[in-house]
């Protein structure tokens, strides 16, 4: 095996095994179906493996669809299953080490509490309990798998906010910017879905279209079809577009070229001007800030993008990722648009997600610099959403606080 696949591979099966183990050896099951149950654990895991090395190894033929969205789904409901029996376990955890502590302090009573705990009836009801426990976690878990398939198909929410910019002047009082961001156009995302939000941003009449990353997931060959509707969005001020952290998966050389045959603007650590009368909004991009590991000259650089720029009554980046926001205020940018986070994009991610980014969805100010984080319009892996609705964003930049 590849060692670059092995810590994907380890992570898989040290999930599918936890839920597993945690789940299927507490289970009175007599033979056969005990193994059938660890058999069907197995081949749940099997679909996500081999997705992992469809994806390194750029195979997209034949049945890949297919099994790509079966991984997903399995996927999606497993990594759902682990957060909620990793909880239930550390309760029990702290309830043992509560039984310790009591039995410490309450001897006495700790044991009479032990020997009833360990005759036929006691073991009958903790078996009962744990049972319960288990059945009730695939049941939440399957309801919240389902809800959120439901959602990131058939629901993208419109945001409409207004975002003050201090030296705004009033020929672009009222501006407004339509951001799309992690389409992830893919094996679940198809011609249909990029259909549908194309014709959602074109009614908003925007004056300004930009998709900010993470427009695909697989090659120019096997995404031309899908991608094709975005070449009817419409905007007077032009329609832009920076890389995100996907298109360095998936021949981010050919999606530039094909983003250009799209009618749109890539921006690679440039700028463009907008000019109205005497006044001007400069929009610059930058590559993804991962970028410049893989391709040469790709390093994300917020500075470089305004070499050559003029005096401006605004300054916007699209940067893909929100972390480059420490970048852009320094190089003196007034506003950054980004995406990557999904917003966690389903429960319990969409909660826990603040513990590793400290931007995730909406507004926020670092220092000069304000930043917006799409919650993206697509979705990656498996196709829910909880808690964090796909996203298309319409931003009217205004000079009032």
């Amino acid at each position: 095996m590849p060692f670059f696949l092995i810590i994907p591979f380890a992570i898989l099966t040290f999930l599918y095994g936890y839920v597993g183990f945690r789940l299927i050896v507490p289970l009175n099951l007599l033979y056969p179906w005990k193994t059938l149950a660890w058999l069907f654990v197995i081949l749940a895991l099997l679909f996500p493996l081999a997705a992992v090395v469809f994806r390194v190894f750029n195979f997209e033929a034949g049945l890949y669809d297919l099994i790509t969205g079966v991984a997903y789904l399995s996927l999606g409901f497993a990594s759902i299953l682990f957060i909620f029996v990793l909880f239930k376990d550390v309760i029990v955890a702290f309830s043992f080490l509560g039984g310790k502590l009591y039995a410490v302090f309450q001897p006495e009573t700790a044991e009479a509490v032990t020997q009833t705990a360990l005759s036929n009836n006691g073991e009958s009801r903790r078996q009962m309990i744990w049972t319960s426990a288990n059945l009730a976690i695939l049941g939440i878990s399957g309801l919240l798998a389902g809800c959120g398939m439901v959602l990131a198909r058939y629901r993208i929410e419109t945001s409409k906010i207004t975002i003050p910019l201090d030296r705004l002047s009033k020929e672009f009082e009222g501006f407004r910017i339509v951001q799309i961001s992690d389409l992830h156009v893919g094996p679940t995302i198809k011609a249909e879905f990029v259909n549908e939000v194309v014709e959602r941003v074109n009614a908003l009449k925007p004056d300004m279209i930009v998709l900010t990353g993470d427009m695909v997931d697989g090659s120019v060959d096997y995404l031309t079809e899908d991608v094709s509707p975005l070449a009817r969005l419409e905007a007077p001020e032009g329609k832009y577009f920076v890389t995100g952290n996907h298109e360095y998966y998936s021949g981010v050389l050919s999606w530039i070229k094909k983003v250009e045959e799209l009618g749109m603007e890539p921006l690679v650590n440039e700028h463009r001007v907008v000019n109205r009368n005497s006044s001007r909004l400069v929009l610059g991009g930058v590559t993804d800030i991962s970028a410049g590991k893989s391709v040469p000259g790709h390093k994300s650089d917020p500075v470089a993008s305004l070499k050559g720029a003029p005096d401006a009554d605004a300054k916007i980046l699209l940067a893909h990722q929100p972390v480059s926001v420490y970048q852009a205020a320094k190089a003196g940018y007034d506003l950054q648009l980004s995406g990557h986070t999904h917003g966690g994009q389903y429960f319990p991610y969409s909660v826990l997600i603040g513990l590793f980014q400290p931007f995730v969805a909406g507004l926020y100010q670092h220092e000069k610099t304000r930043l917006y984080v799409n919650k993206g319009t697509g979705y990656w892996g498996p196709p829910m959403r909880l808690g964090a609705p796909a996203e298309i964003t319409e931003i009217t930049l205004t000079s009032k606080v």
